[in-house]
């Protein structure tokens, strides 16, 4: 697995606040790095940057990448069960236990301030991993989520090929249903969420609404913005990139 780091000046032997971008289908830990235009402002802040890659790579599994939303750059952070791909792609067991330990070990970083947000397949797993492991990330933030995957046409392949017929693990990996069947808000400190209204996923793939019902519901702090104009992309990104991480800065910093 490749990843891309980005550690900001600092004082010696200082701890980092660490920010997690999770890239979406067909990307890899080049797109955010070279595209999204965050490492000036990443370098200002203090904020230290880190960008895995969106699948498994050279695992030679038959079908792999017979498809550009499944398999090959569309891991969807998490952990396959069904054969073949249980063995290799296991992408939320490579993030929550095996890369954040690395980098909090080897670079610095401050384990009680780590953010994640991500775009489209990766703001789903910004959004799951964040609901999924509670206390792991004192900040979390999206651009065009996959918000309801068990809806959605990427998600039902996906989630198909990496879990067979599993309603309830499909349903684990939904941030929608995630957050619906919370007892209280889970992020007390809001979310932030930008979406394109010229996306042309909106409505049969990402399906804004269903979570943002599921956060009113239970209370969930949400800042969901719509931008005319905006489609899918990364110029999208890298138009709202400093809202993004001034959100995250004043979530990690220091006290």
């Amino acid at each position: 697995m490749r990843v891309a780091l980005f550690i900001p000046p600092r004082v010696p032997d200082e701890s980092l606040a660490l920010l997690v971008y999770l890239a979406g289908l067909t990307c890899t830990e080049e797109t955010f790095t070279i595209k999204a235009g965050a490492q000036r402002l990443a370098a200002e802040l203090g904020i230290a940057l880190l960008m895995p890659d969106t699948s498994p790579r050279g695992a030679n599994v038959a079908g792999e990448s017979d498809s550009w939303d499944f398999g090959v750059g569309a891991g969807f952070y998490l952990d396959a069960t069904r054969e073949p791909w249980a063995k290799h792609w296991r992408m939320e067991s490579y993030l929550m236990q095996e890369l954040l330990p690395l980098a909090v070990e080897s670079f610095g970083i401050d384990a009680s301030r780590i953010g994640i947000f991500g775009h489209s397949m990766g703001g789903h797993g910004a959004l799951t991993l964040a609901l999924r492991h509670p206390h792991r990330f004192a900040s979390v933030s999206a651009f065009a989520p996959i918000a309801a995957p068990t809806q959605a046409p990427w998600g039902k392949k996906a989630f198909s090929g990496y879990f067979g017929d599993d309603a309830e693990r499909w349903a684990q990996h939904d941030a929608s249903i995630l957050m619906s069947r919370q007892a209280k808000p889970p992020f007390t400190q809001g979310l932030l969420i930008d979406q394109g209204l010229a996306d042309p996923f909106l409505n049969e793939q990402l399906y804004p609404a269903t979570f943002e019902a599921a956060c009113r519901d239970v209370g969930q702090p949400l800042t969901f913005r719509y931008h005319e104009g905006y489609d899918h992309g990364y110029y999208f990104i890298s138009t709202f990139i400093e809202d993004h991480l001034r959100f995250h800065h004043a979530r990690l910093k220091r006290g």
